[in-house]
């Protein structure tokens, strides 16, 4: 299961909403991915989310695989959206 999303709150995925990102992933049993201009960065790793340099504007895909693979790409998709609100983009 998977969804391409682009970033739309103007500061990006910067530290805050990105530790909220990869607690959210983490709370799936699926694995969880991002895969962004052709390389994979780990949805649990805040280091690997952070590298992934997802700045506004950045399109990415939120790939995952598992039992609740379906609600992890909802839920993180959701979340994307989020924060664009949050953050008045």
């Amino acid at each position: 299961m998977e969804r391409t999303v682009t970033v739309l709150n103007r500061l990006g995925l910067h530290a805050r909403p990105a530790a909220e990102f990869v607690r959210t992933a983490r709370s799936f049993r699926s694995t969880v991915t991002l895969r962004k201009d052709g390389e994979v960065y780990s949805a649990s790793s805040i280091l690997e989310v952070l590298t992934a340099n997802l700045d506004c504007g950045a399109s990415f895909t939120i790939h995952a695989d598992g039992p609740d693979a379906e609600t992890a790409v909802e839920r993180l998709s959701a979340l994307m959206e989020h924060f664009r609100d949050q953050e008045g983009a």
